[in-house]
């Protein structure tokens, strides 16, 4: 729209001023053309809504159809394919906080505190103070020579191809001025990731771009140029995400630029469809010598894994490797079932996938039972948009959250659903440089910072009035659910089955509710422990 916008209206003015000369009564048709050309004119040339900078005029409509029917947009979006997309009450949250608006709510509760599935936390008599600033983590173990302070809510992992040059300029910049960091997606480090300054967690996925040979192979001497970069602060190894664990990556062809080849270290024309496993490792001790040699290659600083949690017998392995190793990793990310993407089947987005609750739970007492907990920092990702999530989510467990898509509506997103098709109408999810220059890179990335630091603000505040002075004091009886119309439980009661003693997995009689999978996990082998105990996931 934007290509066509100018050259249209040069037409249209010189089109009215050939016809005045000749037949004066055209007068009101200028009275009507020229305020809509002023309207349009103004749109492209303003800063603040990319999807008017990118539709002058028209995009007007999208907006006074929403105002008149606001659930006809939501119905679109959730009758979609996919995973679920935000509520206009998440929405409007994220919005808001992005555009430093008020975000209070007059008239009291607007969810019915009856139905069951609400959730909760107690307030105290005497509340606490807590600095957002305080709201930060170490992450690096005993062999980690180069510990990043890190705050408790980061940008998730989202990759150049994935999202255009002007949305990774303003998702880092916004890092940068908001002292968080910035996961680059598999898609490798590319300038945009750098230009700003912002701090990088690079991930490593399984197409190694960025760090793979002619035949697409790890290649360590390219990743150690790369991960000694001063911006690269954390290195994340991706096993498998959320949206689509067991499946590779897919950036689809039509978002495959020359540049973005070039970055990849791939061919122009096809689909990059990542494989779905790690070559450079096959088997749990494998995987924990292999994140020594990035270690010791990026000069020390924190490396860790991501993943979506499926078969537990294949986390405890890796858990067995760590100990028989004596490799652990800096930090582990953890990724819900309900993770989003750009790109995935259907049936992996929505069957394929342990939800991020019980993957959380799950992580934090098996590292708890195997007495690795205390030098592993773990990391929640899944549908986290409110202050609210993340304390939830600390409180089972987590010592830090990431989120991509309430970073992608504090750039402006409006879940048009057309992330794999090249045709984002924001310019966040395209490679269309008409589309791409719709989106301001100062203006979002602002935005990107003010999102960060107002729920922040938003955190040290709920924590206060909890009555709980640092995040590390929550604990899953922190929040309350109700589950059904008159029972009402906290999450130690709902999952305290899952707790565990520190060390307790070493003992001969480890817990039974983590027994035969203990047995079962070999750090030899991901999968041949499936014949010793039958029945064992």
């Amino acid at each position: 729209m934007r290509r066509f916008f100018v050259i249209g209206s040069l037409v249209v003015f010189a089109s009215v001023a050939l016809v005045w000369l000749y037949w004066p009564p055209v007068l009101w048709s200028l009275i009507l053309i020229v305020p809509v050309l002023v309207i349009g004119f103004q749109d492209y040339f303003q800063r603040k809504s990319s999807v008017l900078r990118n539709f002058p005029i028209i995009g007007h409509f999208r907006f006074i159809f929403e105002a008149l029917r606001p659930e006809i947009s939501q119905y679109f979006i959730e009758t979609e394919t996919g995973g679920r997309p935000f509520s206009r009450e998440e929405r409007s949250l994220v919005y808001q906080r992005a555009k430093k608006m008020r975000d209070t709510v007059p008239f009291g509760t607007i969810r019915d505190v009856y139905e069951v599935g609400y959730e909760w936390v107690n307030h105290s008599m005497q509340p606490a103070h807590v600095e957002p600033s305080s709201l930060r983590v170490t992450v690096g173990g005993p062999d980690c020579a180069q510990p990043y302070s890190a705050s408790i809510l980061n940008i998730s992992a989202m990759s150049y191809g994935a999202l255009s040059s002007h949305a990774i300029l303003a998702l880092n910049d916004g890092a940068r001025m908001g002292a968080f960091a910035h996961n680059t997606g598999e898609g490798s480090i590319s300038p945009y990731h750098l230009r700003p300054g912002g701090d990088l967690i690079w991930q490593i996925g399984t197409g190694y771009f960025g760090c793979r040979d002619q035949s697409g192979q790890f290649d360590i001497v390219e990743f150690g140029e790369r991960a000694t970069h001063p911006h690269v602060k954390m290195i994340e190894i991706k096993i498998s995400q959320g949206a689509k664990p067991g499946h590779g990556g897919i950036l689809p062809a039509a978002k495959l630029t020359s540049e973005i080849a070039a970055i990849r270290l791939v061919e122009l024309g096809n689909d990059v469809i990542s494989p779905p496993a790690h070559s450079a490792f096959s088997t749990p001790r494998e995987l924990c010598e292999f994140i020594g040699r990035l270690r010791e290659a990026s000069g020390g600083k924190p490396v860790g894994f991501k993943l979506c949690v499926g078969k537990r017998r294949e986390f405890l392995a890796v858990c067995k490797g760590m100990l028989e190793t004596g490799i652990a990793p800096d930090f582990i990310a953890v990724d819900g079932g309900e993770g989003g993407t750009g790109a995935a089947p259907l049936e992996f987005t929505n069957k394929v996938g342990a939800p991020l609750t019980e993957s959380l739970i799950f992580v934090h007492t098996a590292l708890t039972g195997f007495g690795l907990r205390d030098q592993i920092r773990v990391i929640a990702s899944g549908h986290v948009v409110s202050a609210f999530d993340l304390v939830k989510r600390l409180a089972l467990g987590a010592d830090m959250c990431n989120s991509a898509r309430a970073m992608m509506l504090a750039l402006g997103c409006i879940q048009a659903r057309r992330c794999n098709s090249n045709k984002c109408p924001v310019g966040v999810a395209t490679q269309d440089p008409q589309l791409t220059a719709g989106l301001d890179v100062h203006d979002k990335g602002a935005r990107v910072s003010h999102y960060h630091s107002e729920t922040m603000y938003a955190v040290a505040e709920l924590l206060g009035a909890m009555g709980v002075n640092r995040a590390a004091e929550l604990r899953p009886w922190h929040i309350l659910r109700r589950t059904s119309p008159n029972r009402i439980q906290n999450y130690s009661e709902i999952y305290g089955g899952y707790a565990l003693e520190d060390g307790s997995l070493l003992q001969p009689d480890a817990p039974e509710s983590h027994r035969r999978a203990v047995a079962c996990a070999s750090s030899d082998s991901f999968s041949n422990a499936l014949k010793t105990v039958e029945g064992t996931s």
